[in-house]
């Protein structure tokens, strides 16, 4: 997201306004591979109604079966971001309090 938007993502209410126009792009570009016969492995949040309504859609409009993999507890979740935030790799900090935001 800040290689796409590097002026506008400053916080974590920046990325949910800013995640909309990501799915706009991504959303046909994965219904396209999943047609094509290619597996399609996100590592995208999907710990919300609306992240799993997109996912689903991208799968309905590319006519394919689909599985769950991972059901990832809060801690593990949790330790990319402490790390990322620790070495400066965010323009923003994301902790748990912004975690426990963006998850709903």
């Amino acid at each position: 997201m800040v290689a796409l938007y590097p002026l506008e993502l400053r916080s974590v209410a920046h990325d949910a306004r800013l995640t909309p126009r990501l799915r706009a792009a991504m959303g046909p570009h994965l219904a396209a591979l999943l047609r094509t016969g290619l597996s399609v492995a996100l590592a995208w949040p999907a710990n919300m109604r609306a992240s799993r309504d997109w996912m689903r859609g991208i799968i309905e409009a590319a006519g394919c079966a689909h599985r769950h993999v991972l059901h990832v507890p809060v801690e593990v979740c949790l330790e990319p971001l402490a790390m990322c935030s620790a070495g400066g790799r965010h323009e923003y900090v994301v902790g748990r309090e912004e975690f426990d935001a963006i998850s709903g």
